[in-house]
């Protein structure tokens, strides 16, 4: 049985809704869904379509039906309409990025094989130029090492290992501010020699 809630205002379903009749968080889903449709229909996802925008708008109007506080002064239409923007607006931005673009464009395996999709192999896989790269690397870590002061060396292998620099300045009795400025000498060496 779906009880008619028209008779309240939003702010008092609410208050009835964090007292437990959970039915009232469809009826405003459902209320203000108009609403997270005409902010979609004007906005563009990049590798998304119309029905991607919308489910983040509904994302965006549930969260303000969690979060909204009466006592704050704004009306939960109000709330609503920012939270729902809000969501929108950081799904457009977070596209944009191409965070998850490998994720979309990427092929399955049948879809590989389907398709006769070949990849080929970079040098990355050759063998030889495996094992040049481990020398050229060895060679380097050779050279740093050789340009290092006794001190550096210290810093370098205590901040190789995971420590901060507040914690090797503590370990080697020193200032942070000491650390600081050989790991940047450190740093300016290995640009140096590269």
């Amino acid at each position: 049985m779906t009880k008619n809630y028209d008779d309240f205002t939003d702010e008092e379903l609410i208050v009835r809704l964090r007292g437990g009749e959970a039915d009232i968080e469809d009826f405003l889903m459902n209320k203000y869904k108009y609403l997270v449709r005409k902010k979609a229909r004007v906005l563009f996802l990049e590798g998304g379509d119309t029905e991607d925008l919308l489910q983040e708008g509904m994302w965006g109007l549930f969260k303000a039906i969690r979060e909204y506080q009466p006592d704050r002064g704004a009306s939960f239409a109000t709330f609503a309409d920012v939270c729902v923007r809000r969501q929108l607006y950081s799904a457009i931005a977070a596209a944009g990025r191409n965070k998850h673009r490998p994720l979309n464009e990427s092929l399955s395996l049948s879809e590989m094989e389907e398709n006769k999709v070949h990849l080929s192999a970079g040098p990355e896989s050759d063998p030889e130029y495996v094992v040049l790269r481990e020398e050229e690397q060895a060679e380097l870590q050779k050279k740093v090492w050789e340009a290092l002061s006794p001190l550096e060396k210290k810093v370098l292998e205590l901040y190789l290992s995971g420590m901060d620099y507040l914690q090797i300045a503590e370990k080697l009795g020193r200032t942070g501010k000491s650390i600081d400025n050989a790991l940047q000498r450190i740093r300016n060496k290995i640009k140096a020699l590269r």
